[in-house]
């Protein structure tokens, strides 16, 4: 689809993100098995059941606005899987492949929260009311997500790795 409007565009972006989420909801659990942290692997176990909700939540917004969001592969969330994939492949101690996958999972909600913030800003300009309200619960929990990885990282994962050495 070419995008012409902002309506395209947002329409794109949906497609986009569902890409996203769907792909997440097939590597986080392979995630979730490699790390050694038990409070890691609950973060990343939660975030695969939240993740079902947002996939929901974008069918929602889909349907309302009669957007198909199959279709479309989210190229940079590939990227991000990708790399976390090498990570795993090239990491041998717990707890620096903790703090690895720590960094991988940060970047994942990073180009989350950046997606769903730029979809969410579309939706209000065009006065898509239902679909901000539906974007800023997914974008919070992104948020909250996140928060929790660095808190984790800077008060236990970070400290276990750098003493590993």
């Amino acid at each position: 689809m070419k995008i012409e409007t902002l309506e395209n565009l947002f329409a794109e972006e949906m497609k986009d993100l569902y890409s996203a989420e769907n792909q997440m909801i097939k590597a986080l659990p392979k995630i979730a098995k490699s790390v050694d942290s038990d409070e890691l692997r609950s973060i990343l176990q939660e975030h695969v059941e939240q993740t079902h909700r947002h996939v929901e939540r974008i069918e929602e917004i889909c349907r309302r606005m009669n957007i198909s969001p199959k279709g479309k592969k989210c190229l940079g969330m590939e990227g991000l899987i990708d790399e976390g994939n090498e990570v795993l492949d090239n990491s041998a101690n717990t707890f620096p492949l903790d703090a690895a996958m720590i960094g991988v999972a940060q970047r994942i909600e990073h180009y989350e929260i950046a997606a769903y913030g730029a979809a969410r800003a579309h939706a209000r300009q065009m006065g898509f009311l239902n679909a901000v309200e539906l974007l800023s619960q997914t974008l919070e929990e992104e948020k909250q997500v996140n928060q929790r990885l660095t808190d984790l990282a800077l008060n236990q994962i970070n400290v276990q790795a750098a003493m590993s050495m």
